[in-house]
């Protein structure tokens, strides 16, 4: 290994590891046994307090750069943020974690349908090119026969997840100047109040072991892994970090069938090759144009607004 190659292979490692991490996150939702709300408000408990603690230790509560005007956008990001994750975890309940997840992966494509709506931006035929071949393996993916009301139901929240999770990085990408660690622990601070209305502490108390897995959660998902995440962006190129993204979906259908006995058919395996490829494309598009990320070590102060437009979607 040379000194040059170093940061990137150690930013390469970094993704890999989050990357791997947000692939079980689905098995430490079910184990828990807790409703999509209670899972999510506990996660943002244990999540404010991990990055919190991250982020002082780090000092990056001096210089932190956070205006009205940003944390107001940070906080609409968390509204966003915070009920994906609610219909993901839905999601779960009602198909399965493989299905789900590679339905939410779609995120890329709503990401560019809302820019085009929202800030006006074309869509080049290129894009909706890859945005139908990603619909085409949509329809081969979801693999529902009339009256599977339970996989219809599971597809139709993975996909509102995934535009909430679009919308989330829209917002954020109009954040510049302020480290994406305090924009992440920002958003989970709002989910706190948000949830705690839909939150039923009467159902915990018989959560025993679930407990664990939902500090896990808190920590693991979502303080080590945001931190591992933001490292890596500093690190890698747009193209690296596209392809290594799909570590997620595709460590979540091997923990499903190892775990759950859970797998994708032939048909619904048909499509995931082009939900992979379309999301390839429409991901890599604007990098060709794009500098490539710096291959330093973080600055002291990291712009959001560029790690979030090398944003991937991870639960």
């Amino acid at each position: 290994m040379t000194t040059r190659n170093a940061p990137e292979n150690r930013g390469t490692a970094q993704l890999t590891a989050a990357m791997t991490l947000s692939g079980t996150l689905g098995i430490f939702v079910v184990e828990s046994g807790a409703s999509a709300f209670n899972v999510v408000f506990f996660r943002v408990l244990f999540g404010a307090i991990a990055l919190g603690t991250y982020a002082f230790a780090r000092g990056y509560f001096r210089d932190h750069g956070l205006t009205l005007k940003k944390l107001s956008l940070a906080a609409l990001g968390g509204v966003f943020i915070v009920f994906n994750w609610v219909f993901l975890f839905k999601a779960y309940e009602a198909t399965s974690i493989s299905l789900a997840t590679v339905v939410y992966h779609t995120q890329p494509f709503f990401l560019v349908l809302l820019s085009a709506l929202v800030l006006r931006e074309r869509l080049s035929r290129f894009q909706l090119g890859w945005l139908a071949a990603a619909f085409a393996g949509l329809l081969l993916v979801s693999g529902v026969r009339p009256g599977d009301a339970g996989s219809l139901a599971g597809i139709g929240l993975a996909l509102l997840a995934a535009v909430l999770y679009a919308l989330s990085t829209l917002v954020t990408k109009r954040i510049a100047g302020v480290r994406p660690h305090l924009i992440a622990l920002v958003q989970v601070l709002v989910g706190i109040p948000l949830l705690l209305p839909f939150a039923d502490f009467g159902a915990m108390s018989g959560t025993g072991t679930g407990w664990a897995w939902l500090a896990g959660l808190g920590v693991i998902h979502t303080g080590l892994m945001y931190v591992l995440m933001y490292a890596a962006y500093a690190k890698l190129p747009t193209a690296k970090i596209a392809v290594l993204a799909f570590t997620y979906p595709a460590v979540a259908m091997v923990a499903d069938w190892a775990v759950y006995g859970h797998h994708i058919g032939l048909v619904q395996a048909l499509g995931v090759p082009l939900i992979v490829l379309a999301s390839l494309k429409v991901t890599l598009a604007p990098a060709r144009a794009a500098r490539p990320a710096p291959r330093t070590a973080a600055p002291a102060r990291e712009d959001a607004s560029r790690s979030a437009r090398r944003a991937v979607s991870t639960g």
